[in-house]
């Protein structure tokens, strides 16, 4: 389990939606006022969503203090009720139901566990609609101390087998009809082997230092037929899963929460309808030699965990949502050797307010074969939909390494670093991005959206356009570096994408209408006689030297056909935006140029109808509107003692600051962003 981390870079805290869209156009219209529009974050809150008729998580795990947002993301009316009477969703709302869209939240000021329950679909008994809150360092339950001191580093030499059609062909060991069952009898160290077959069960793990395998990788198959909510949940630390395919789950495939010790090797997750493998709030861990496709939200997540003494290795993302995406996670995580394409988007480490521990930080993304993230087909989930088109996007984040990546064929960015915006605002800042091939983007192979945070940096990449122009020059490792030189129309693209994406829950039809390869995925060497060994000290094992990480072997990692010429790229012009990319695209990236050059104008010809000024002035106040961008001139209008009269003045510089952030608003609202 994990524990706050220090805040490194603050954010705006935000209390409206509206605020949001207003701080934002202020930020780019301010330009290089960072210091005046930073400030310091809150403890934060963990958005727990209802869903029909669930909770998204069944264990969750809040420090003291914090706020759990409970969001009803169904289409159905829920609640949440603690069972010992505490607090409730009712007594927040002070009405029975939630209805689909609301959203509460409930500060946990008192350590403890708290039980609840939907009113409507669940009981305080635990039956249905129920999960658990634990706050602080309380004890999830009275066998958790137990087991916490049976956590085990070596396997126990038992296996229970999972064979309901009793095959004559299934090795030794106590056998079980369902992979519950088997993982119900299982102690520490024990191996729970899985023989061929479709499994239509939710199996909850909550014994440490278990491992489960299947015999076959692509013919062991947990079916949720968007019945159940996750193909394998993972509530114990030092659990192994390995050598199966999770397809057709409400939620996710493989998913572990609040541990302490992780492995997911040689997994399949297909069409699974949020994430395919998934570890959240949790640490030392590896994902490797996986596979995830169909995932509205992302094939691979890591999320809420600082240090999270991670990695992702050698898998395989395709035809999701995005690629990767970890939320306010970082420190020792790294996402190496593995091949990201087709998907929406490709890698897209993220700071949100939705989860603990922002910002998002100190990745490095090395080694990685990243092609043609700008596919339509996968179905998307809100809120991820503005990645679109982009290789690797650093959302927010601060202190990331991007290196040693061969990114290719996307339709907006090879490599975007941006700011993010959520109840706060974001600056991206001290990203190194260096010896990266980048090329064939539609818009800019690097870019740097603003308003950014200091630091980032651009260094011997192989890329044919930036944006800005010159980034690699004005935001170099070593050397000047240039305050200011970032593109604010990136900033003003990727809200025209968020407008422009689905609003409410995924449709579970369209994630099942997915297409779907044939399951042919290579197994865990050795099959049911390798080694078994528990997710302990996983990280530390593992020897894993990201300095000496390489460019990827692309054609070890994908038999697709990459060929030079066979791939096109669309240009900025054919990529079909719609109404509301083009306003924010245009609108953001062209007035405050027409602003500043209006205001330059009105302020060069005043000083040179001011006879009576001395020339020292005149030429004082010249150099400060050319050297300080809109700073300079915003000064003079203000304090210039110009001749124009004040109201005149006021209105054209004030009321051309105000136009602008009511035509991103109107905008905004337009679009359904908020």
């Amino acid at each position: 389990m994990t524990v706050p981390g220090p805040v490194e870079d603050g954010g705006v805290t935000l209390t409206a939606p509206v605020r949001r869209i207003l701080l934002l156009g202020a930020a780019v219209a301010c330009l290089g006022l960072l210091g005046a529009c930073a400030g310091d974050d809150d403890t934060g809150a963990v958005f727990l969503d209802m869903r029909d008729n669930f909770f998204t998580r069944e264990v969750t795990r809040v420090p003291v203090g914090a706020g759990v947002v409970f969001r009803n993301a169904g289409i159905s009316p829920h609640n949440a009720i603690a069972v010992d009477g505490s607090w409730s969703t009712v007594d927040a709302l002070r009405r029975d139901d939630m209805q689909p869209g609301d959203e509460t939240t409930i500060t946990m000021d008192e350590e403890g566990v708290y039980r609840f329950f939907c009113s409507f679909h669940g009981t305080e008994a635990g039956d249905g609609m129920a999960a658990v809150l634990v706050v602080g360092d309380a004890r999830f339950s009275a066998t958790e101390e137990e087991r916490a001191q049976l956590v085990v580093s070596e396997a126990s030499g038992r296996t229970l087998v999972v064979d309901p059609a009793r095959t004559a062909t299934a090795p030794g060991g106590p056998r079980y009809a369902t992979i519950q069952r088997a993982v119900d009898a299982a102690r520490p160290g024990d191996l729970v082997l899985v023989t061929p077959g479709t499994y239509e069960e939710e199996v909850t793990v909550d014994v440490p230092s278990v491992t489960i395998r299947g015999t076959d990788r692509n013919e062991v198959i947990i079916d949720g037929r968007f019945e159940r909510a996750n193909g394998i949940q993972v509530f114990a630390d030092g659990v192994v899963l390995e050598n199966m395919t999770a397809r057709d789950h409400i939620l996710n495939g493989f998913f572990w929460s609040g541990v302490e010790g992780y492995r997911g090797s040689y997994l399949t997750a297909v069409n699974n309808a949020d994430y395919g493998i998934y570890a959240f709030d949790s640490v030392d861990g590896v994902f490797e030699h996986s596979y995830a496709s169909g995932s509205p939200d992302s094939g691979f997540y890591i999320g809420q965990c600082y240090p999270c003494r991670a990695i992702i290795n050698g898998v395989i993302a395709v035809g999701n949502s995005l690629g990767y995406s970890g939320t306010n996670a970082g420190g020792d995580l790294y996402i190496v050797n593995s091949a990201w394409f087709h998907n929406r988007a490709g890698i897209v480490p993220n700071t949100l307010d939705s989860e603990l521990l922002p910002p998002q930080r100190d990745t490095v993304i090395a080694g990685n074969f990243i092609w043609a993230n700008d596919q339509t087909g996968p179905v998307a989930k809100e809120g991820t939909f503005a990645a679109y088109g982009n290789g690797v996007v650093l959302a927010g984040g601060v202190g990331n390494h991007v290196h040693h990546n061969f990114i290719t064929d996307h339709r907006k960015h090879g490599v975007l670093v941006t700011p993010n915006l959520d109840e706060n605002f974001w600056f991206s800042s001290g990203n190194v991005i260096r010896d990266n091939v980048i090329r064939r983007s539609g818009v800019a192979d690097l870019a740097l959206a603003g308003p950014a945070g200091e630091g980032n940096c651009f260094e011997d990449n192989t890329f044919g356009i930036s944006a800005p122009f010159g980034l690699e020059m004005l935001h170099g490792c070593r050397g000047l570096r240039l305050p200011l030189g970032w593109d604010v129309s990136s900033s003003m693209r990727t809200i025209g994408l968020q407008a422009e994406g689905p609003d409410g829950p995924v449709p579970m039809d369209e994630v099942a209408a997915q297409p779907v390869e044939p399951l042919d995925h290579p197994d865990l060497p050795g099959g049911r006689g390798a080694p078994v060994r528990p997710a302990v000290d996983v990280f530390a094992g593992y020897g894993l030297d990201a300095s000496q990480v390489g460019f990827p072997e692309r054609k070890t990692l994908v038999s697709y056909d990459i060929d030079d010429e066979g791939v096109a790229v669309e240009t900025l012009a054919g990529s079909g935006p719609n109404a509301f990319q083009l306003v924010f695209n245009l609108y953001g990236y062209l007035l405050p140029f027409v602003l500043y050059a209006a205001w330059t104008s009105l302020a060069f010809w005043d000083l040179a109808r001011r006879e009576q000024a001395s020339k020292a002035s005149k030429l004082a106040w010249i150099a400060a509107i050319l050297l300080v961008p809109f700073v300079g001139v915003i000064a003079y209008h203000a304090l210039g003692r110009s001749s124009i009269p004040g109201w005149l003045r006021a209105a054209v510089v004030g009321g051309g600051l105000i136009a602008y952030l009511l035509v991103l608003g109107v905008a905004s609202l337009a679009g359904g962003i908020i």
